[in-house]
C-alpha cells in the first residue's frame, strides 16, 4: 500500500485546520447536549478536516521514462481548451494551448511536466475570476514557467481562481527539472494553461481528463 505523503507546504495549514476542528467539536459537546443534533456536527468537522487533509496530499503516480519528448500533465484535471492562439507574454507567436480545469475535488499538486531546464519565470498578481473563463488566462493572479530541452520549449501557467488564493511554484530560472517531480501547488480550484510549438503533436482533445505526471498530453518533435 502507498503511503500518502502532504505537500510540504501546507502542512501548517493542516495542522491548524486539526487544531480549530478540536476546539470546534470539543466547543459543541460542551453546549450541546443533544446526540441527535451533536453528532451530526461533529462529523461534518470531522469530514471537512478529512477533505482538507486529502485536498492536499501529493499523490505517487508512475510518470513514463525515457522519451525526453513527451510532455505529461501538469496536473489532474479537464481539458477544457485545446486551440491555436497568439502567446504573447513569452514566444510572441501562434501556439497550441492546452487548458486544465481543476474542480474542487481534484488533486490540486502541481508537477514538471517534461525533463529539461527553466528558461523563463515570471509571478503576475492578479484578479479571482472563476478559473474556467478564457480571461483568467491573463487576469487572474498567476506563474509562468518556460521549460526548455532539446525538443524544444514549453509555457505553462498556474492560474489562480474565484476560490484559489495562492499559487505555490518551485520555478527558478536556470533550474533543472525532471518530468513528474512536484513543482507547486494552487490552494482550492484552478486551472493550468499549457503553450506549445505549432508542429506539436497533441495527444487530448477537449472533455478528456488527466492525470498529473501520467496523461501525456503531447509529443515535441
Amino acid at each position: 500500500m502507498r503511503k500518502i505523503i502532504v505537500d510540504k507546504d501546507s502542512r501548517v495549514t493542516i495542522a491548524a485546520n486539526w487544531a480549530i476542528t478540536a476546539i470546534l467539536i470539543g466547543c459543541a459537546a460542551y453546549f450541546i447536549k443533544n446526540l441527535f443534533i451533536l453528532t451530526p456536527i461533529i462529523l461534518f468537522l470531522l469530514a471537512f478536516a478529512f477533505f482538507v487533509f486529502w485536498f492536499h496530499r501529493v499523490p505517487d503516480r508512475d510518470t513514463p521514462a525515457g522519451d525526453t519528448r513527451l510532455v505529461t500533465s501538469v496536473a489532474d484535471g479537464k481539458i477544457v481548451i485545446v486551440d491555436r492562439v497568439y502567446e504573447k507574454e513569452y514566444f510572441k507567436d501562434d501556439r497550441i494551448q492546452v487548458s486544465i480545469y481543476m474542480d474542487f475535488f481534484d488533486v490540486h499538486t502541481n508537477f514538471w511536466p517534461m525533463d529539461g531546464e527553466i528558461s523563463y519565470y515570471k509571478y503576475h498578481p492578479g484578479k479571482y475570476w472563476l478559473a474556467f473563463l478564457p480571461k483568467a488566462s491573463e487576469k487572474n493572479e498567476h506563474s509562468s514557467t518556460v521549460i526548455r530541452n532539446d525538443h524544444g520549449e514549453v509555457l505553462f501557467k498556474q492560474i489562480a481562481g474565484t476560490f484559489a488564493r495562492r499559487i505555490v511554484c518551485y520555478s527558478k530560472e536556470g533550474m533543472a527539472v525532471e518530468r513528474g517531480k512536484q513543482c507547486g501547488i494552487i490552494k482550492f480550484g484552478s486551472r493550468i494553461d499549457m503553450y506549445f510549438p505549432l508542429d506539436t503533436d497533441i495527444k487530448v482533445k477537449e472533455g478528456d481528463f488527466t492525470r498529473a505526471c501520467e496523461t501525456v498530453i503531447a509529443e515535441l518533435k
